[in-house]
């Protein structure tokens, strides 16, 4: 739980602060009153990491550093990013012990709904490969060394697939069997996940579309799970023809899918806006109780500005699940939201010129 924020250089905020209930927050204000802002300074502060910018991107214009204190009860963290160039120095600082990076121990479980999960089912692939494997490397320790060492593998196979076949060949086997490897725990993980979330994402999304519906998630691979590392190894070795002509790596899971079904049809082709809005607030709820469940306390629930993207029927199934969890919810329309808390919220009001 967060009680309170201070923002320093940070984005639109000079020298701002901010104090949090440990129930429902709601955060109004016009567009670009820094309601977005404040979020990613709480989930930077939690996690170690903006979900939608660079660090050197996070710095107040014209300002060369950028400062971020807040207290996690009985917990002071801080963060300093100092900038300069393209790859800003960013330390830190837990109870008066300075840290370079923050392991998974040291992250406050934090879960984010913004509107740009809505587009988890419409667009691409690689969209939806980084919404799961974020959620993978806030639950699961040891998962983002992982995903970076099989990048760094898919790296130095692609370079060695941009050389001359005569000379990257007998090179390549040693990289074929290293991503082969690799690949097979990052795809076993992945399925697990979906595994998990097929257990409970049918009843609630049928509670929250008040209608009885089947749901599934598949995770979209050529392979089996259970032999998956040597029929990666086979086709890496068959398909390098191929990969050589095309200068990278075809098959292994960066390139595969994460695919929705609704009532057996892909959700892509026939779900409509509801339909969707229903399956994130569903993967939503999911979320929570997995990142309860690994980590042991409640994560905090940010919205930015989701509530205006659904009926009343969606948000008052959202509502039951905000309970027990400190919320804090941002949004241009007041009231679409306090009819929900009408007993219990703090209201933080912002405006562009009480920015500063």
């Amino acid at each position: 739980m967060i009680d309170s924020l201070r923002l320093q250089n940070f984005r639109s905020y000079s020298d701002s602060s901010f104090e949090f209930d440990k129930g429902v927050n709601i955060v109004i204000g016009p567009n670009a009153s820094g309601k977005t802002n404040l979020l990613e300074g709480i989930l930077l502060l939690s996690s170690g990491k903006s979900f939608r910018a660079k660090d050197i991107e996070l710095i107040e214009f014209a300002k060369n550093w950028a400062r971020l204190d807040g207290h996690f009860g009985a917990n002071a963290r801080a963060i300093k990013i100092v900038g300069g160039n393209d790859r800003p120095n960013k330390t830190f600082d837990i109870n008066d012990k300075p840290f370079m990076r923050l392991s998974l121990d040291k992250t406050i479980p934090t879960v984010l709904f913004e509107p740009n999960h809505l587009q988890l089912i419409p667009r691409g692939p690689d969209f939806r490969r980084d919404y799961f494997d974020d959620i993978l490397e806030r639950t699961h320790a040891g998962y983002k060394t992982l995903s970076v060492n099989y990048r760094r593998a898919l790296a130095q196979r692609n370079a060695l697939l941009k050389q001359s076949p005569s000379y990257a060949k007998k090179q390549l086997f040693a990289w074929n069997i290293r991503l082969s490897e690799l690949g097979a725990q990052i795809a076993q993980k992945r399925q697990q996940i979906v595994d998990d979330i097929n257990k409970t994402i049918g009843k609630n999304y049928s509670k929250i579309a008040n209608k009885r519906s089947k749901v599934e998630l598949v995770y979209d691979s050529p392979f089996d799970m259970q032999s998956y590392s040597s029929r990666l190894l086979t086709k890496l070795e068959a398909s390098s023809a191929t990969d050589f002509d095309r200068g990278f790596t075809v098959y292994g899971p960066h390139r595969e899918d994460f695919m929705f079904y609704l009532n057996k049809q892909p959700a892509q082709s026939v779900a409509s806006r509801g339909e969707i809005r229903s399956l994130l607030i569903a993967l939503k709820i999911f979320e929570l109780g997995l990142l309860e469940k690994t980590r042991g306390s409640k994560p905090i629930f940010l919205l930015d500005d989701v509530f205006s993207e659904l009926d009343g029927a969606r948000r008052h199934h959202l509502v039951d699940h905000l309970k027990g969890h400190q919320t804090i919810i941002t949004t241009t329309d007041a009231d679409s939201v306090l009819e929900h808390f009408s007993d219990n919220h703090c209201l933080i009001s912002l405006s562009p010129e009480a920015i500063g």
